[in-house]
């Protein structure tokens, strides 16, 4: 009997400090995962090197035809028949923000041969060498799955971009009629336009694209009537740049 009451009392005292004991544990809710930071596309610096084939182009020429001058010679327009064709190479450095702007100052070495310029007393090969600076903004555009616009993830994407500067040219001409014509060098300012397609690997970019390089005058800064020129000239570029990023 005294064993059934003191059992009777265990179970007892058992069911009314069961809640009171477990009201004073503090309750915890569940386990949640807390996302990372996102601090935003971020940006960096990269150096970046070009090669690219080109075509260059002026609608005429200017100078003296001096194989028929005659006592007061004046200065004659010399229609161009035939583009010349070469190759430039270049090197950069350059910084993109991370919201689809990037900036960068290049140079480039161009080479260039064959425009052919036509006179009353012959034809007249022009050979363009020029280091040309430029100072250069462009806007990157994803071609990925994520609508037309900048996207961070890396992958294909499009750009548009235009840049400003000065060209240092050195103009050799070739007379077919023997005339000797002195060669000479000129800075000229200079303006470019670039549109292209590039794929984002990481640390590397990759892109291909169209430059037209504006420069406004070529010189051979020789005295009348020896003097010859060419303004308006167009070079017209397909060229592949590799891009490196510092971080």
């Amino acid at each position: 009997m005294r064993m059934l009451t003191a059992a009777v009392l265990v179970a007892a005292a058992t069911a009314i400090a069961g809640p009171a004991l477990a009201a004073d544990f503090p309750q915890y809710p569940p386990v949640v995962d807390i996302p990372d930071v996102d601090y935003g596309v971020q940006g960096a610096f990269y150096l970046r090197g070009s090669a690219a084939a080109n075509a260059f182009w002026t609608k005429e020429a200017y100078g003296i035809d001096c194989v028929i001058c005659g006592v007061t010679p004046e200065e004659e327009t010399f229609p161009v028949d035939e583009a010349g064709y070469g190759y430039s190479l270049g090197a950069g450095l350059g910084f993109e923000t991370g919201t689809g702007l990037r900036f960068d100052a290049t140079v480039d070495y161009v080479g260039n041969d064959g425009l052919i310029a036509t006179g009353d007393a012959g034809e007249y090969d022009l050979k363009l060498r020029s280091t040309i600076a430029l100072a250069n903004v462009y806007y990157d555009f994803s071609l990925g799955g994520n609508g037309f616009g900048y996207n961070a993830a890396g992958g294909a994407f499009g750009y548009v971009g235009a840049g400003a500067g000065a060209a240092f040219n050195k103009v050799s001409i070739d007379a077919s009629n023997g005339f000797p014509v002195p060669s000479g060098e000129n800075t000229s300012f200079a303006a470019a336009g670039m549109v292209g397609v590039g794929y984002d690997f990481g640390a590397v970019v990759a892109d291909i694209g169209y430059r037209g390089v504006y420069i406004a005058d070529l010189d051979n800064d020789a005295d009348f009537p020896a003097n010859v020129r060419s303004e308006n000239n167009w070079l017209h570029e397909v060229r592949g740049t590799l891009r490196y990023r510092f971080n």
